[in-house]
């Protein structure tokens, strides 16, 4: 018998996207699913269009508001799947994504083989998402994916792994206390118990760019600067757990150098406590730098606001484009269903 996936769907305030990302797990290849929403306390109407699509494959809960990590934590002990699919709220999947992954393991499965997959980023249209190669799109052990994600900068998105049941019970459970990096500490941690990834360019992920959906961005709120300091260090720990090495050492100093900026200069007590590991690694951070699109505003008028604007001025950019992409898509959207074509996937709002 083929195995069970479990598709896990944490939501919160996704009523826009909800739909469309069901649509995209149901129409999954994969003959043998579940798909598990849980509504993390929406104050919209999330969990009214999810029931929608309630079946035998499809379960919707509830719980009062937890967090991404808790809601992630309540599907995954509801689900029964030999293999865990995570799908957020406002992304979609390929139709072939689980199928392609699940045949890259061939009939002798290892349960210790992560799965991973090409991700792009979209906003409403995803003829338009651009995959783009980079390092970790190969084969890797455990060791070389972490030093090329800190040495580089680069990250998988959540929706293209696909992790088998042991390794999910091996690593652990989602730690609430990450608000912001929760699936980069998770999946580091599912790294360290596996035997190593594998790639599988066929498959492909769909990551929708929202404000809300910048887990990555931290900008002014302790919380969240606090989430990921010690996301940085148990980063830096899991790495150095694995081997110890010059190598190693030059990859997190890179990766701390890289987030220093979130800290610098209105929480000097974290980066003092980033200095101080920098020592042990046998080096030091330095002072962030200012793009240069920004660097002139310092001199007239000071550090904070031109730190500010090179926080906020890209995010006004991007919310620019995500219109512009909304409106193309509603008039192609539009087209399409005037012109009577079937053959063209159409999402209608709800």
């Amino acid at each position: 018998m083929k195995p069970l996936v479990s598709i896990l769907i944490p939501a919160y305030n996704s009523k826009e996207w909800i739909a469309e990302t069901l649509r995209s797990a149901i129409s999954q290849t994969w003959p043998r699913k579940e798909i598990i929403v849980v509504d993390d306390g929406s104050s919209d109407r999330t969990a009214e269009v999810a029931r929608r699509f309630v079946s035998k494959e499809v379960s919707v809960v509830t719980q009062e508001n937890g967090g991404a990590a808790a809601a992630r934590n309540r599907a995954l002990q509801l689900s029964q799947g030999d293999y865990i699919q995570w799908l957020d709220a406002d992304d979609l999947l390929a139709p072939d994504k689980i199928e392609k992954q699940l045949a890259a393991l061939g009939d002798a499965a290892n349960k210790r083989i992560l799965l991973s997959a090409p991700w792009a980023y979209f906003s409403y249209r995803t003829n338009r998402a651009r995959f783009i190669p980079n390092s970790l799109h190969q084969d890797l052990s455990p060791v070389e994916w972490l030093l090329r994600k800190m040495g580089e900068n680069l990250h998988m998105q959540t929706g293209t792994w696909l992790t088998s049941r042991e390794l999910a019970d091996a690593a652990g459970p989602w730690d609430t206390r990450m608000i912001s990096d929760d699936d980069g500490e998770y999946y580091c941690r599912v790294l360290l118990a596996s035997e190593g990834t594998r790639f599988v360019p066929e498959s492909k992920v769909f990551y929708r760019i929202t404000p809300s959906s910048r887990w990555s961005f931290v900008g002014t709120s302790d919380k969240k600067k606090k989430a990921l300091l010690l996301s940085m260090k148990l980063h830096v720990q899991y790495l150095r757990s694995l081997e110890e090495s010059d190598r190693v050492r030059k990859a997190c100093l890179t990766y701390m150098q890289t987030w220093y900026p979130n800290f610098y200069p209105d929480r000097p007590d974290f980066m003092a406590e980033l200095q101080e590991l920098a020592a042990q690694l046998g080096g030091h951070l330095a002072v962030p730098r200012l793009r240069w699109k920004y660097a002139w505003m310092k001199p007239i008028f000071g550090l904070k606001v031109a730190k500010r604007a090179q926080m906020l001025l890209p995010q006004v950019k991007a919310s620019v484009l995500r219109s512009w992409d909304k409106a193309m898509y509603r008039l192609e959207t539009r087209e399409v269903v005037e012109n009577g074509d079937n053959n063209i996937g159409v999402t209608r709002e709800n």
